[in-house]
C-alpha cells in the first residue's frame, strides 16, 4: 500500500509538464469507447489500450458480468451504461474478458465462492452457466477449455447488453458498435469475436 500513497503523493509533480493538458480534462469529457472489464487486479484497461486519460469511460465488475436490463432494479451498471451513451455519446462498448478469471471459476464450480454469499448472488446475474453449453467440460482454470467457457461468458454478457433500450436505440440508429474481446494474462494478447460466428480472433 505504501507504493500506492507515495505514487499518489508524487503524481502532481509528474504531470507538471502536462499541465495544460489536465485542464482541458477539467473542462470535460469525450471518451472513445465504453470499456467493461473485470474487477480483476490483473487487468487494466489503459494498459492493454494504452489510452490516455479521458479516452475510455470504464466500468469494472466481478466478472464483467452485465445483468440483463430490469427497469425497476437500481443498478449501477445500467446506470454507467446510460451515461455513457446518452451523456457522452460514446460511438462503441468493449466487454473485456480474461483468461484465469476467478467469476467464471465460480460458475463452472460453485464450490468455490460456498462462502461468499454475496459473490454467489452476484453471478446469479450471469446468465446461462457456461459449462453448459455444448458439454464443456470443468477443467483446470488455465486449460483451453476454461478460456472457451470465458469467451461463451463474454458473448452472454453481449446478449444482455443488448436488452437495455439505451442500448438497443443506438444500435437501431447504427451509432454504436458492439466488441467482446479475451484478454490473456500470460501473454497480453487480445482476441476479438469475429462478427456473425463464435469464434475469437487475434486483433
Amino acid at each position: 500500500m505504501q507504493s500506492i500513497i507515495d505514487h499518489a503523493r508524487s503524481f502532481p509533480e509528474k504531470i507538471a509538464a502536462q499541465r495544460e493538458e489536465f485542464a482541458k480534462l477539467a473542462r470535460g469529457q469525450r471518451p472513445q469507447a465504453l470499456f467493461i472489464a473485470c474487477s480483476d487486479s490483473r487487468v487494466m484497461p489503459s494498459l492493454i489500450t494504452g489510452a490516455r486519460p479521458g479516452e475510455i469511460f470504464e466500468l469494472r465488475t466481478a466478472g464483467n458480468i452485465v445483468p440483463r436490463y430490469r427497469p425497476d432494479t437500481v443498478c449501477g451498471v445500467a446506470g454507467t451504461l446510460e451515461f455513457a451513451l446518452t451523456a457522452l455519446n460514446v460511438p462503441d462498448i468493449v466487454i473485456c474478458g480474461h483468461s484465469h478469471c476467478g467469476a467464471v471459476q465460480g460458475l463452472l464450480r460453485a464450490e468455490t465462492v460456498q462462502s461468499m454469499p454475496l459473490v454467489r448472488s452476484w453471478l446469479s446475474g450471469a446468465g446461462r452457466r457456461p459449462h453448459n453449453h455444448d458439454g464443456l467440460r470443468q477443467t483446470h482454470p488455465s486449460g483451453p477449455d476454461t478460456e472457451t467457457a470465458v469467451q461463451r461468458h463474454l458473448l452472454t454478457q453481449l446478449d444482455h447488453l443488448r436488452t437495455y433500450p439505451c442500448v438497443a436505440q443506438k444500435l437501431a440508429e447504427r451509432r454504436l458498435r458492439l466488441h467482446a474481446w479475451f484478454y490473456s494474462v500470460e501473454t497480453g494478447q487480445v482476441l476479438a469475436h469475429h462478427s456473425g460466428t463464435r469464434a475469437f480472433r487475434p486483433l
